[in-house]
């Protein structure tokens, strides 16, 4: 179990090597054959992007994480026309407090997109290695499978500029009846003979529920292969809409941030709080906080 003290060991020795300009491999702190080590926990900060980029970092910091799920996209923290600008600056913030930039969230679906190349390449030249994919959505006037088969030369095109660049993709499976992934198949099909190292999946426990309900540890094993990164938050149905809640609140089982930890498959969590809404930072901060307590817990079991 990685302990408060280990964290903020580590915590100390992000901010010297950044001081330092040093590249140096961390050690795993509290690892042993027998028990798999506690993942990297990462705050998608979707909701405190009214803070600086200093305060952003040293609040997050405070709460315990080991970085941040940042909003490399439209109305996002770092916006793409200004992403040579912004995200060195944003970067800097997060090595001053000791945190790494774990997933840099895009708008990106296609190499031809305005901005793709600029947010993934100054990405990459800073270090980052794995951004989210933005979605593909379904017409629900045509056929899915020929849908299906016009993204693949799309993924293999973005995969090839990913192994160029040393980055990998996620794509996160969402919900509803326009949503390409919500299905889990839709994956599974999409990223067949793509490598995890170039595209793999951000496996959303809560949309993965909402969707599979019962079936959800099938979606998670046929998804193994190609997991990437896990997201973690809770919900609630309401009639037939669904609803967010505080992480142990509603319907997600926490059997399956043990389930993750036991399998080995070593890849960030990124913990997503999406109950209290816009406009509220010092709430989303102490939302971010709880649930950040409720998460190392569950992984912890």
């Amino acid at each position: 179990m990685t302990t408060p003290h280990q964290r903020l060991d580590r915590r100390a020795f992000l901010a010297a090597a950044a001081a330092t300009g040093a590249s140096v491999a961390l050690p795993a702190f509290g690892q042993s054959q027998s028990e798999p080590t506690r993942p990297e926990i990462c705050a998608f900060i979707k909701f405190i992007q009214s803070l600086s980029y200093d305060e952003m970092a040293a609040r997050v910091a405070e709460i315990g994480f080991d970085g941040i799920e940042s909003t490399v996209r439209a109305k996002g923290h770092v916006l793409p026309e200004r992403v040579k600008e912004d995200l060195p600056r944003q970067l800097e913030a997060l090595r001053k407090h000791g945190l790494d930039l774990t997933i840099m969230t895009t708008d990106v679906v296609r190499l031809e997109d305005p901005y793709t190349e600029d947010v993934l390449r100054t990405g990459a030249a800073l270090g980052v290695k794995k951004y989210r994919m933005g979605f593909y959505r379904y017409d629900p006037q045509r056929g899915v499978i020929d849908q299906l088969n016009e993204i693949r030369p799309q993924l293999r095109e973005l995969a090839a500029f990913n192994k160029e660049l040393g980055l990998t993709a996620v794509y996160q499976n969402h919900s509803g009846a326009d949503f390409v992934g919500a299905p889990i198949w839709d994956l599974h099909y999409l990223l067949d003979g793509i490598p995890v190292e170039q595209i793999g999946v951000a496996f959303d426990i809560r949309h993965a529920m909402i969707e599979g309900g019962l079936s959800w540890p099938l979606e998670y094993d046929v998804i193994k292969p190609s997991l990437g990164a896990v997201f973690a938050k809770d919900f609630e149905w309401a009639g037939n809409k669904t609803q967010h809640v505080p992480l142990g609140d509603g319907r997600v089982d926490k059997k399956f941030f043990r389930m993750h930890r036991q399998s080995g498959i070593e890849c960030p969590v990124s913990l997503h709080v999406e109950y209290v809404g816009e406009g509220k930072t010092q709430e989303n901060l102490a939302a971010l906080d709880r649930d950040y307590k409720t998460l190392c817990k569950w992984l912890d079991q």
